[in-house]
């Protein structure tokens, strides 16, 4: 499974969270796509619209496992996507930013 660390990521590369919405609304990375994975399957074309045309998909989840199953079936799509190590828990230890839904300083859940 392709991973990568969370200090490896920059600012401007295409993070897809799939935590659960209660998840999402009390933290998360600013700029992020949420589509929980609970969803993802029928959400899958909100999923195409957004995400990069050649890009890479940075995948995340709370710890890492969700953000896995997605990851793989993102890659049988021919997606170029990759797991985050250690999900938003690793995002915010690493010191990167976690908002809100009104922008506010937010927390993992």
């Amino acid at each position: 499974m392709p991973t990568v660390e969370v200090a490896d990521l920059k600012d401007d590369d295409f993070l897809l969270d799939v935590r659960e919405q209660d998840e999402w609304q009390a933290g998360h990375a600013e700029g992020a796509l949420h589509i929980p994975i609970s969803e993802f399957v029928a959400r899958y074309g909100e999923f195409t619209e957004a995400a990069p045309r050649d890009g890479r998909v940075h995948v995340i989840c709370r710890s890492g496992g969700r953000s896995a199953q997605v990851t793989m079936y993102l890659a049988q799509q021919g997606i170029d996507a990759v797991n985050v190590d250690g999900g938003m828990q690793a995002w915010a230890a690493g010191g990167r930013p976690v908002v809100d839904d009104e922008g506010q300083p937010g927390f993992v859940l």
